[in-house]
């Protein structure tokens, strides 16, 4: 269904698109992004998101697990790492030492459509503390797990597997029997396991955040997320007021989140 997460380059062009007029804007709502400010993109991909930061002025690093994706990184920003704006490492997070692996600490610490995929978010959130200066903040971008494609069955091959909103919430052994019923193979049917594994709700997004000394500082509620405009032609829309109030409900009709957080004092 979607055919340009195998077209590196229109899905960098289209993360960079969405960072420059949305998440950009968004983040300068609680911080100054001024020339010279570090940024740190966990789980970079092929880099799109900081390459917006970097027109913004900013010295840019990014860490991502797969080296292919890198590789299209390094190629889609050879100029900007010949001028020394952005540095790449492939490696796990939780083996990162900033100050000798990287070098630095940062003022903006940047996770887009990546925490839904962590295992065990109560252990990996502590770690965001360890890369932060004093007054950084942590910019957030996820779907939460009970909106109609949380699942991310949406990546699916098969036709109906991928349209099909909502039955990623089967319990169970329910959901890998639909999905075979549907026709998806062995392999997805793992992958998408994986990521029921891992989903994450608003409410207990900011459990966590609590929990391991991250305040909110703000957040906002997409009806439709920006990147839809790209994936289905939707214009971005927030989150109908009353909705947002409402814990729980708000999962199955809130299509993104975007969150600002900070150390607490």
């Amino acid at each position: 269904m979607y055919e340009f997460h195998g077209d590196k380059k229109r899905y960098f062009d289209m993360t960079y698109t969405v960072t420059k007029n949305h998440i950009i804007p968004y983040i300068e709502k609680s911080v100054s992004l001024k020339p010279g400010m570090s940024i740190l993109e966990i789980g970079c991909g092929e880099a799109g998101v900081l390459k917006a930061f970097i027109e913004k002025g900013c010295q840019t690093t990014g860490i991502e697990l797969e080296e292919s994706r890198l590789e299209h990184a390094r190629r889609f920003l050879e100029k900007e790492l010949e001028e020394g704006k952005v540095q790449f490492l492939n490696k796990n997070i939780y083996d990162v030492i900033p100050e000798t692996d990287l070098g630095t600490l940062y003022d903006v610490v940047i996770l887009k459509d990546v925490i839904e995929h962590i295992p065990n978010q109560e252990k990996f959130m502590p770690q965001l503390h360890r890369f932060l200066k004093p007054g950084g903040v942590v910019f957030f971008a996820f779907p939460p797990w009970m909106m109609p494609y949380g699942g991310h069955q949406q990546v699916l091959h098969s036709k109906w597997a991928a349209k099909l909103p909502y039955y990623h919430l089967l319990p169970g052994k329910l959901y890998p029997w639909a999905l075979k019923l549907l026709g998806v193979n062995q392999s997805g049917i793992n992958t998408m396991e994986e990521i029921r594994s891992t989903g994450i709700s608003i409410e207990r997004f900011e459990r966590i955040c609590k929990k391991t000394n991250f305040e909110v500082v703000n957040r906002r509620f997409y009806l439709f997320n920006p990147i839809y405009e790209f994936k289905f032609g939707i214009k971005p829309r927030l989150q109908m007021a009353p909705f947002i109030w409402i814990p729980w409900i708000r999962n199955f009709i809130t299509m993104g989140m975007y969150y600002v957080v900070k150390q607490r004092s």
